[in-house]
């Protein structure tokens, strides 16, 4: 079991060993996708496991699940035995939770496969909603859900053409590009 305190990785950088950095880019991914879904509930977010039992990458996903904001948020894996808690997580800049009210929308879900999801996470200028539906996207069975308004698939849309327009790294690229003709498919209109 890790048990972390958010606070002693939020200033890691580029100096810091890759290890490190992937261990804090790991929790604090787990931070913004428990504050961006419900709380009170445990449930299966679309962040993959990190570990590698015998070599080869865990194939299950990190449930999370927390009560309070000033209470540790605990994860576990669905596959293999990884777990923690964080704590000292509220306020940072990885709270995704909601400020203040808003009024209800309507919703579409998109059924995302978890390219489109890594690359929708990397997406560097998001606003809080956006990436709030980001990282609150579900897996339910075998699929990752993505669930926003329409608003917001179209900020999403938008972010993904600017960020492949101007992605030196040819493979990035690609993978920013077929999460465009993905969102753009679900989105259900032709995009100029």
């Amino acid at each position: 079991m890790l048990v972390a305190d958010l606070q002693h990785f939020l200033d890691v950088g580029p100096e810091t060993p890759g290890p490190a950095r992937k261990l804090a880019e790991h929790l604090s991914a787990i931070v913004a996708a428990a504050s961006a879904g419900d709380a009170h509930t445990r449930w299966e977010t679309a962040l993959p496991c990190r570990r590698r039992p015998a070599h080869r990458a865990c194939p299950g996903r990190i449930v999370v699940g927390w009560t309070q904001p000033d209470h540790p948020i605990n994860w576990c894996c669905s596959h293999c035995d990884d777990d923690g808690t964080i704590s000292n997580w509220a306020t940072s800049i990885y709270d995704l939770r909601r400020q203040q009210l808003s009024a209800a929308q309507p919703v579409r879900d998109v059924v995302v496969d978890a390219d489109t999801a890594a690359a929708l996470r990397t997406l560097p200028f998001l606003d809080h909603d956006c990436q709030r539906a980001v990282y609150a996207i579900r897996t339910h069975g075998n699929e990752l859900h993505l669930t926003l308004t329409d608003i917001e698939l179209d900020e999403l849309i938008d972010s993904l053409a600017a960020e492949a327009n101007h992605e030196p790294n040819r493979r990035r690229q690609r993978q920013l590009d077929t999460a465009y003709d993905r969102l753009t498919a679900a989105a259900g209109q032709p995009r100029w």
